[in-house]
């Protein structure tokens, strides 16, 4: 089947209902989108499709042909990916970093959509699980983004 991969074409041999996540991962090479629970709970395999932000151990491949997929390996080729990884840089929000790529996946689909959310839609889509607990930073650097005030005025 024909899949649309970070604005590249690819060929793949896969069984219909094979996780988007094992087509990325081991027949393509990305290794940015991570294998976390594999039951779309934590968010470690987010991905992008169509701009959206979808959890990839769960998404039939089959699902995604003849539709955009972004993975962390080109988010910064978008322009509001690219001020998320810098202002993930700038407020050090990674700590093992395993969950990071899923986390700058969510904030980049909630940015894309709503350009300055509010403190509850921030709340609504940062659900990612980080065992670090590096959650502070990320809501930190999320309302950065958004435009709020230090003093977190949504």
């Amino acid at each position: 089947m024909e899949l649309r991969i970070n604005q590249k074409t690819y060929q793949v041999d896969a069984d219909a209902d094979t996780p988007l996540l094992w087509v990325i991962r081991d027949d393509l090479g990305m290794t940015g989108t991570k294998y976390g629970c594999g039951l779309a709970q934590c968010g470690a395999c987010s991905v992008l499709v169509d701009g959206n932000v979808v959890r990839s151990c769960v998404t039939p491949v089959a699902g995604v042909v003849g539709r955009e997929v972004t993975t962390i390996e080109a988010i910064e080729s978008d322009e509001v990916g690219k001020r998320v990884v810098a202002t993930w840089v700038e407020h050090q929000v990674a700590q093992c970093g395993y969950c990071q790529s899923g986390q700058v996946m969510a904030a980049t689909a909630l940015l894309k959509h709503t350009p300055q959310p509010s403190a509850a839609e921030i709340d609504a889509a940062m659900i990612n699980l980080c065992r670090c607990g590096t959650y502070n930073a990320i809501h930190a650097a999320v309302h950065d983004l958004a435009g709020h005030s230090a003093k977190g005025d949504a």
